[in-house]
């Protein structure tokens, strides 16, 4: 019976500690929804030990199984050592987030009256030291991180299509260069793990959450999001991510994705405001964040409001795609910008262009200071802005 037991603990052990490893990490059912990154984080950074301890415990009873006992007996243990084995394959290389969702081999750009791709399509646009460069989502979503280098400065661009976040940062810690990979996911976002000291960092926040660095945070560049013909007008010597043939189907995949008619659990879009996968813009600023309904927006196209005692305004863009957000006050006014007759107008009757300038009337060339903001799923920004507010008309 000591035989026995033994035996089915140490399978259980072995074959739970690489399930578990995977499982807490990957978008399985039941999965994201509690606080569980630091047990998971345990088992991934422990698991030699838990193998060790389901080794030892199988020793014994093994050896006098195999010695003693009938066929049928050895067969079946055979068969529970190749189902662990299949096991330890599959959580260890295939579903693995970073054997999933590859780096590019190739990270080219073309100016954008040569770039292939669309400029329909949604991209993150960014601009460092002079240098402008826009990166497709449909890509960018795919392998999570892209690499690059934008104005002399080195930046890491990130995607989530989860919680639908876009990120760029600085990979520097403590003033030397990282490099990171994939790990999983938490709470539905992407995780990232650090070569020099395996710590976890979530992609929304950039902040480590797990290991020696937890409660570090990488620092984010200003990034916006956009269709690439609007970042085209702003910037139009902007350079355009290429796609990297190798990964032309992975891409496919994420075909549409950006215009929200995708299917899935994980990567749909609710028709409904408010639900777990409608669309918001989130906003911070200080310690005060709203999040402001994309259906909403669509129907009112401007948006007027205050935030921490900042006059904003959501503006969306004729493409139904790029938003903006901007600081109001242009000194010394406070605008009240509306949506009139298919254009932007204040009450003076300037006519302002979603992209906050002045395009007539009497403060026509005059130009809104912009605020990061951010379009992404509910679910995503009121879990990571517990503090959110929602924007009531």
């Amino acid at each position: 019976m000591i035989k026995l037991l033994l035996l089915i603990l140490g399978f259980a052990v072995l074959i739970f500690g690489e399930v578990l490893k995977v499982y807490f990490i990957m978008p399985f059912p039941g999965s994201q929804e509690d606080e569980v990154i630091q047990w998971a984080y345990l088992i991934h950074t422990q698991i030699g030990w838990i193998r060790l301890v389901g080794a030892l415990l199988l020793l014994y009873p093994l050896y006098g199984y195999l010695r003693q006992s009938p066929v049928w007996a050895r067969a079946t243990i055979a068969v529970v050592l190749g189902f662990y084995a299949v096991v330890f394959y599959m959580f260890n290389y295939r579903f693995l987030a970073d054997k999933i969702f590859l780096q590019p081999e190739n990270v080219g750009f073309l100016d954008a009256s040569h770039s292939k791709v669309s400029g329909k399509q949604l991209a993150l646009g960014i601009t460092v030291g002079g240098e402008s460069k826009a990166y497709p989502i449909e890509i960018i979503g795919y392998h999570h991180q892209v690499l690059d280098v934008v104005g002399g400065q080195q930046v890491m661009v990130t995607y989530c299509t989860v919680c639908r976040t876009g990120r760029v940062y600085s990979p520097t810690v403590d003033g030397q260069p990282e490099t990171f990979r994939l790990v999983g996911m938490d709470h539905y976002n992407a995780m990232f793990e650090d070569a020099t000291t395996g710590s976890w960092w979530r992609q929304v926040s950039g902040e480590a959450i797990a290991g020696p660095r937890k409660g570090t945070a990488l620092a984010e560049i200003e990034s916006a999001q956009m269709t690439i013909n609007e970042w085209i007008n702003l910037h139009p010597n902007t350079l355009v991510l290429q796609p990297d043939e190798k990964f032309a189907k992975a891409y496919d995949e994420l075909k549409n994705y950006d215009e929200g008619t995708r299917k899935g659990r994980l990567e749909r879009k609710d028709s409904v405001s408010w639900q777990d996968k409608s669309w918001v813009v989130g906003v911070q600023i200080g310690m005060n964040a709203r999040a402001y309904d994309w259906i909403q927006l669509q129907q009112a196209r401007v948006m007027n409001d205050s935030l921490n005692q900042t006059p904003i305004v959501v503006t969306l863009s004729a493409d139904s795609l790029s938003h903006f957000v901007f600081n109001r006050v242009l000194a010394p006014d406070t605008l009240q910008l509306m949506y009139k007759d298919g254009k932007i107008v204040d009450e003076g009757g300037s006519v302002w262009s979603p992209a906050g300038r002045c395009t007539d009337g009497p403060r026509a060339g005059k130009t809104l200071t912009p605020i990061a903001s951010y379009q992404e799923y509910w679910h995503s920004w009121r879990t990571f802005h517990p503090q959110s507010t929602r924007y009531i008309p």
